[in-house]
């Protein structure tokens, strides 16, 4: 033992953490390293339990306690409830704490269900059975009692139980097939590979004799990140070590495919594997709507502590007068005389603010929540948005933000994947200028009737003929494709030609398999990797053999990949293909000009361009090339920078083979989508990883640049020629020419006097302008600020070349920018992830490229163009909802509580109670609640299509628009007004009609039922006014809800219960019902309170009727049959000009008008008797010009107006 073992061990047991250590030690099989070696020092590592669970048994009730009282509203409850309980107050502690009481348990049953079906699956986890090599045998234990080191055996279609190294497999070549579909979604083939030194050891008997020890990083979550060495023993003295990686982990969570069985050793168990480290929770996301709550929560507040305060300094103010603080029919007791002042007004204080408490609504916290959780099933639920081809609809992951679906006001999209179909067919080669186009190949599905390549310009002669075969045995051979024989994978049938099972490509990048497949249409046939060669087959049908020696993996940093092969004749050839940036830099011969040419003019037509490039070896120069290689592998530290710099030694001093170009389809409705989130005031964004020609001719595409958008390059070329400084202030000057230092969001792009501007950046000068100098704005240091201004005055902009680091950094600078814009961000891929988390709103798409982004969002979508849907309709509906909810909760409690705070003012400021105990306590439980999360739930204020018809109307709610202060001030008041009609309604109605008809005097508690029937009824029915959309559910809650009460209130005070230690209530409701005029008080305070809002509503819609009333009234007139002809564009609200009175401006505009574009043809249809007056015109005509692209543009039929 050397003193180096002996300074770690003695570290190790000192410390007695591991968490210093860099690196693990992992023994194989336990066995201890032969005696001279090195220390055998076990380590303490967990079981192979998984815990996604938050709660046990026993910590259950106090952990959630602790977490629920977290909450403003409940701590604040139990403050209350509290206070109560210690001192005298005027209300029973129940009338707190039930509620509480009933929040509380609600949302414990809640999160307890959802954490026993937790239990119940980490349970099934656990306890399956896994085979584990013991003593030269195969013995079976539960999946939970794995520990680091044990040597486990899997079978076909099996799930790996824990993080493995891979020992041997059944197939002679070491390698095995592994679909990682539950960890990234991709469901293709990955192939990893065993150790080669290990790979002969492929029986339990075998593999019990490895003495071997592995060296690795310690747990960390990146899926596509390890670096490790595995020490082998044999006969000699020192050990023989390799390089472990990323192609040698087998991940928890993966299943073994097309692969008899494999042997790997145990490295990461449990909780440190990397899928249980990736499950870790995410920060947590807050809606604007629940901001608003908390403003509106804070002022609800300090309203109650002013409430309580004034009434405290009044009933001081009361007693000044002897008489009044000590009736003769209520002296106070001796303690009570000696009682300081100051503490007694401090006890009044308290009991004021245990009276007037119901001000905040701590229902409204419960109701929200159940409101979120099952208003999220309606898109679970929605036909429209599931994918046959798939069989999938959409998922949500988290309810938390379905309102803030209906405030997106940007949109940042991902490009290949999400608005195109990632569905790959090749279009074309260029070798040596000369260009080659297929018939038909789509993502390796052979097409029936094509044959071979056509060549469209002349033939390259004999010499490129040569070069024309090495470019097509380059494609063969520089992938990772994998070649299935069988007729199907996973159950489904591929690879059929013409009736007959053939081998098919299969590869995590379906540009390989696009390409690999054009190589066989065309003569060139990549057949299989059998014992580290390649075979392919060539034109004549002879069998070509290439010994793979070494593969330079692809990465997003170099863009581009190698493999070094040789061939039956010993020459070594290193084959690269990759972007056209990475390769022209590194290119010394070839026909560069001819390619880059074609390079240019496919990317300007949408296609994705790679350039294919080679060179020979030496023997020397292969020899220096492994061992450049194998120095960088076997560093345990900072091994992907010196990888990178092996590759960037060895990737270089190329000759240029030619081009390939390959398109990627627009998914369907791609273009409408985007065209509709324009109209609806969105702004668009396209981050891709893609070159700028690429990007920006799918720009045109999908209709996010339009043919007359005037285009602003922000690009590396353009900062070459000018400084950064100047191109921006070049920019900034452009875009605010026109209107000074106004921005688009002042006129919502909706004037069609306004240029439309596009950006494009890449991702070098994004850094740039990202960068913090040391420079003074003054000197063109904080490039932020103008960046963003320019920003905020282009209709889309395109970043292009972008990492996915950077996406997410365009990301926060939007959020953080003095706007505070809610932002959604969309992405299929694994790269897409930064961005989806960073973005309020993050949608993932189940695509082609895994479902990491699916999982990793709040909501996950089959296809694109069912974001429109999402966000027009389901997010409308959410958030008019939800205003709705919030600003009715606050109303109700202020007409609840504000009589309690007027009826002071006639009781000495005693804190007598208007209300019984039990209506204090029942009104948010059961009384009122009901209605409001039904109608929360099911109201839709506008027919579903014409939302999807007219996405302008999403304007109508954007920037919080429902839940606005001078809103929450209407509600208010109006709550205020309301309390102030019933109590001194009731008050001065019964101020003459003291007596009953048998002659009882109506007492206080029959005053204060009157003021709660005639509250309980007004705030139903100003619910029931506000809804537009009836059903037979929503009149039986409505109207139950106030039959209920009825019931409740005749028994309550029908029967003497003898649980009730007063029965101050008994026949009270029935009395108050035998009195012709408590009937008529009741009707007539009804009317009177909801007369006001009703009045101002009529008022409003008849003389300033929004757009979303222009069309309830239209809805109505057609009674729910508006067709698609219907011109919904007159029923916008006109603009509004000034001097419209004098019809100045309108002259002006009526002048424009006819000068840009004739009258539009008009049709009349008539519908069951019923005309409908119908233009062909967009559904939004604000913006008159017609060469207005995005939310005003509208096209104008040509000739005179002509009746149909």
């Amino acid at each position: 033992m050397d003193l180096s073992s002996i300074r770690k061990l003695i570290t190790r047991y000192c410390t007695g953490e591991e968490s210093w250590v860099d690196s693990r030690t992992v023994y194989i099989g336990h066995k201890e390293p032969p005696p001279g070696t090195e220390a055998y020092i076990p380590q303490r590592f967990p079981d192979n339990r998984i815990v996604s669970s938050k709660y046990t048994f026993w910590n259950f009730i106090p952990k959630n306690l602790f977490e629920q009282f977290r909450r403003i509203a409940n701590f604040y409850f139990l403050i209350i409830f509290l206070v109560q309980l210690i001192i005298d107050t005027p209300t029973s502690p129940m009338t707190s704490g039930l509620p509480l009481f009933f929040v509380i348990t609600v949302t414990a049953i809640k999160q307890g269900y959802e954490d026993w079906i937790r239990h119940k699956a980490d349970n099934a986890i656990n306890q399956c059975p896994v085979h584990v090599i013991q003593h030269g045998k195969v013995v079976r234990k539960q999946s939970q009692k794995l520990r680091v080191g044990d040597i486990v055996q899997v079978k076909e279609n099996e799930t790996f139980p824990c993080d493995l190294i891979l020992l041997s497999t059944s197939r002679e070549d070491g390698t095995c097939f592994v679909t990682t579909a539950s960890l990234d979604g991709e469901s293709s083939h990955k192939t990893y590979y065993a150790v080669q030194d290990t790979k002969a050891f492929s029986t339990a008997e075998e593999v019990d004799t490895l003495h071997a020890t592995i060296e690795c990083e310690q747990p960390q979550p990146d899926l596509y990140k390890f670096v490790g060495r595995i020490n082998i023993y044999l006969d000699q003295d020192e050990p023989i070590a390799r390089p472990l990686g990323s192609e040698n982990l087998l991940l928890r969570g993966a299943t073994l495919k097309n692969t008899e069985y494999i042997h790997a050793v145990a490295i990461y168990t449990g909780m440190e594997t990397k899928m249980a480290l990736n499950y870790q929770s995410k920060s947590q996301k807050r809606s604007a709507v629940e901001k608003s709550m908390n403003a509106y929560l804070i002022v609800y507040l300090c309203i109650l502590i002013s409430k309580a305060l004034i009434n405290t300094v009044l009933k001081y103010a009361w007693q000044a007068n002897p008489n009044r603080d000590e009736p003769w029919y209520n002296q106070k007791t001796e303690t009570e005389r000696q009682r300081h002042v100051l503490i007694r007004a401090f006890t009044d204080f308290l009991a004021f603010m245990v009276l007037f408490n119901y001000i905040i609504p701590v229902s409204m916290y419960v109701t929200v929540e159940m409101q979120k959780f099952l208003g999220s099933y309606f898109i679970l639920w929605d036909d429209d948005m599931f994918d046959e081809e798939l069989g999938e609809g959409p998922l949500v992951n988290t309810s938390d933000l379905n309102e803030e679906l209906g405030q997106v006001e940007y949109v940042f999209t991902d490009k290949t994947g999400t608005l195109t179909e990632n569905n790959m067919e090749l279009r074309e080669c260029c070798v040596d200028g000369h260009v080659y186009v297929p018939h038909a190949i789509c993502n390796g599905q052979i097409l029936p009737g094509a044959a071979g390549m056509d060549m469209i310009d002349s033939s390259p002669g004999v010499d490129g003929k040569e070069r024309e075969e090495l470019f097509f045995r380059a494609l063969c051979l520089c992938h990772t494709v994998q070649v299935k024989e069988e007729e199907t994978v996973d159950g489904i049938k591929r690879g059929i030609h013409q009736g007959k099972s053939t081998s098919f490509y299969i590869s995590s990048s379906p540009d390989e398999v696009a390409l690999v497949e054009g190589m066989k249409r065309l003569g060139f046939t990549y057949l299989r990797l059998k014992d580290s060669h390649m075979e392919i087959l060539n034109r004549e049908d002879e069998m070509e053999r290439f010994e793979l020696l070494e593969v330079l993996n692809f990465d997003s940093v170099r863009r581009r990949m190698s493999v070094i092969v040789r061939s039956t004749s010993g020459e070594y050839y290193l084959f690269c293909k990759g972007a056209d940036s990475s390769i022209f830099p590194r290119v010394v011969s070839g026909k560069v000009e001819q390619v880059r040419a074609r390079v240019e003019h496919n990317a300007v037509e949408g296609l994705r361009t790679l350039c294919v490039a080679y060179k020979k070896l030496t023997h020397e120069e292969y020899e220096e090339t492994c061992r450049l290689l194998n120095s960088a592998k076997l560093a345990l530290q900072e091994r992907d920078r010196k990888l990178a710099e092996a590759y960037d030694v060895i990737e270089k001093d190329f000759i240029l083979l030619g081009a390939t170009a390959v398109e990627d389809r627009l998914q369907d409705k791609a273009a409408d989508t985007i065209e509709s989130l324009h109209k609806a005031g969105m702004k668009v964004w396209v981050l891709t990883g893609d070159k700028m020609e690429t990007a920006a001719a799918t720009c045109y595409a999908s209709k996010l640049f339009h043919r007359n958008t005037q285009i602003l390059e922000l690009t590396t070329k353009r900062t070459e020629e000018q400084s950064l400084h100047d191109v921006l202030f070049d920019l900034s000057r452009t875009v605010l020419r026109q209107h000074g230092s106004m921005t688009r969001d002042t006129f919502s792009g909706l004037s069609g006097d306004f240029q439309d501007y596009g950006l494009i950046i890449d991702g070098a000068t994004l850094s740039a302008v990202l960068k913090p100098t040391q420079e003074g704005p003054s000197n063109g240091g904080n490039y932020k600020e103008i960046f963003l201004e320019i920003c905020r005055n282009c209709s889309a902009v395109l970043c292009c070349r972008m990492a996915p680091l950077q996406k997410a950094q365009i990301v926060k600078l939007i959020k953080a920018s003095k706007e505070h814009p809610i932002t959604l961000a969309i992405g299929d891929g694994a790269n897409d992830v930064s961005m989806i988390l960073e973005a309020h709103v993050g949608i993932g798409i189940m695509g082609k490229e895994g479902r990491q982004a699916a999982r990793n969002s709040d909501y996950a979508i089959t296809k694109f163009k069912h974001l429109k849907k999402m966000l027009l309709v389901h997010g409308h509906y959410y958030y008019i909802r939800i205003a709705e909810l919030v600003q009715y909760f606050f109303y109700k409690n202020v007409c609840f509580i504000f009589p309690q705070f007027l009826y002071q003012f006639f009781c000495g400021f005693s804190q007598q109670p208007l209300y019984d105990t039990a209506y204090l306590t029942l009104y948010n439980i059961s009384f009122t609640s009901l209605p409001i999360l039904l109608y929360s739930l099911m109201e839709q204020h506008i027919n579903m299509d014409i939302l999807k018809r007219d996405p302008t109307l999403y304007r109508d709610i954007a920037k919080n628009s429902l839940l606005r202060w001078p809103t929450f001030i209407y509600w208010t008041f109006l709550g205020v007004f309301d309390a102030v009609v019933f109590f001194f309604g009731a008050f001065f109605l019964f101020d003459n009609t003291t007596f009953t008809s048998n002659g009882q005097m109506f007492g206080n508690w029959t005053f204060g039922t009157l003021v709660f029937t005639v509250l309980v009824f007004t705030v139903t029915l100003k619910l029931a006014l506000d809804t537009h959309y009836w059903t037979w559910i929503n009149h039986f809650v409505i109207w139950g809800s106030l039959l209920f009460y009825v019931i409740f209130s005749l028994l309550w005070g029908g029967i003497i219960w003898p649980f009730l230690n007063y029965q101050r209530m008994y026949y009270v409701f029935m009395q108050m019902l035998s009195s012709g005029p408590a009937w008529l008080s009741i009707i007539l305070l009804i009317i009177v309170s909801l007369l006001p809002d009703v009045v101002k509503k009529v008022l409003c819609r008849a003389l300033w009727p929004t757009t979303t009333e222009r069309i309830q009234n239209a809805d109505k007139l057609y009674k729910g049959h508006l067709s698609e002809f219907t011109p919904l564009s007159s029923l916008h609200a006109p603009p509004v000009r000034k001097h419209d009175r004098h019809g100045n401006e309108n002259q002006n505009h009526t002048h424009r008008r006819s000068d840009s574009s004739p009258p539009k043809k008009l049709m009349c249809t008539y519908w069951g008797g019923r005309p409908d007056y119908c233009t062909f015109s967009s559904f939004l005509r604000i913006g008159e010009n017609p060469r207005f692209s995005g939310a005003a543009y509208a096209y104008s039929a040509p000739g005179p107006e002509t009746s149909v």
